[in-house]
């Protein structure tokens, strides 16, 4: 609901803005196959786009705004043909079955960052190489933005030098590689092509079994996507646990001793002037504005009314996100996963 008032407002007042990042990353770092990814992420895609025609929505004044939001993870041409397989998917389907008439309402735009799951705490200077190959694969693939990790995300919150390390991994391969000045590089590849097929065929069974579901909030009430996620997390930990699944520094060529890695500690006092700054506007706010906006807020959302102009004006008057969400919690519940083992 509120995703699709998001989508509504901004198609109808600020239809430059990107108003919903579609992510995929979060199915990855909790275990999916790439496969996988692919097909959940688009067909949650597929679902906001039904959504927003069942509002009356035309097509093509909200399609070209969507954008995604994958992982990279560590296999260089999977990944590769991931990206490419998603763009044809996407395409296809909103030409096909949304009805879009505009090339930008079939354009998949995407930002990729690379995987935080496939770092390790052990040899973590292991994880640049890990970093570069990632974003690599992604400018290949043909994302239009990147997020590079720091090589000790994994151990604290990255230093100054590690996040600059991640930052100079992408201007290298943007600057002196030449991968970034060619549109699908990789295209007419044998192999690439193949894989590409391959991930495109998966992913579409996927969606197809989804589909005949009711569409992906029927799978998600059913536990579908989720089962099938936590079953390829159980096979890949076990891959891992047995050696079959090799990763440098940790199941091979592991370092008995190793040079300690120095990571950021924060001052506990940057806590304590966030929380004393928030508490000193929220203090000298007009009370009786931030009680009216609330309840307006819990009007519009009860009310079927879209609620982002509602929203709007409560951040002008510097309601919090905190009760925000206490207003959503109050009229919509909380979701509550269902049982999957």
């Amino acid at each position: 609901r509120v995703v699709v008032d998001t989508i509504e407002f901004c198609s109808q007042h600020v239809p430059k803005f990107n108003p919903v990042s579609i992510s995929g990353y979060h199915i990855r770092e909790a275990g999916s196959t790439a496969v996988q990814e692919l097909a959940f992420t688009l067909a949650d895609g597929f679902g906001y786009v039904q959504a927003c025609l069942a509002r009356g929505l035309d097509v093509d004044s909200f399609a070209p705004r969507l954008s995604f939001f994958f992982d990279i993870h560590n296999d260089f041409f999977e990944e590769i043909a991931k990206l490419r397989a998603a763009r044809r998917i996407w395409a296809t389907v909103m030409r096909d079955r949304f009805g879009a008439r505009r090339a930008e309402s079939m354009r998949l735009r995407t930002h990729t960052q690379t995987a935080g799951v496939s770092a390790t705490a052990q040899q973590p200077l292991n994880n640049v190489a890990r970093v570069a190959i990632q974003a690599l694969a992604a400018v290949l693939g043909g994302a239009q933005s990147l997020h590079t990790n720091s090589f000790d995300e994994v151990l604290a919150l990255p230093t100054e030098e590690a996040v600059t390390v991640a930052l100079r991994t992408q201007q290298i391969i943007a600057e002196e590689t030449g991968a970034p000045l060619t549109i699908d590089p990789m295209g007419g590849s044998y192999f690439l092509e193949r894989l590409t097929d391959q991930m495109e065929e998966r992913a579409m069974a996927y969606i197809k079994a989804i589909d005949d579901m009711g569409g992906i909030i029927r799978a998600i009430d059913s536990g579908y996507p989720q089962k099938e996620i936590a079953d390829a997390a159980y096979r890949y930990q076990l891959m891992d646990d047995r050696g079959r699944k090799v990763v440098v520094g940790v199941n091979k060529y592991v370092m008995t001793e190793e040079r300690p890695v120095e990571f950021l500690r924060l001052d506990e006092s940057v806590e304590r002037e966030q929380v004393e700054r928030v508490g000193r506007r929220k203090a000298s706010r007009d009370m009786a504005k931030v009680e009216r906006r609330l309840k307006q807020l819990a009007e519009a959302c009860r009310g079927g009314q879209n609620v982002m102009p509602v929203l709007v004006d409560a951040v002008k008057d510097y309601v919090s996100l905190g009760e925000v969400s206490d207003v959503y919690r109050q009229v919509f519940g909380l979701y509550r996963e269902p049982i999957i083992f």
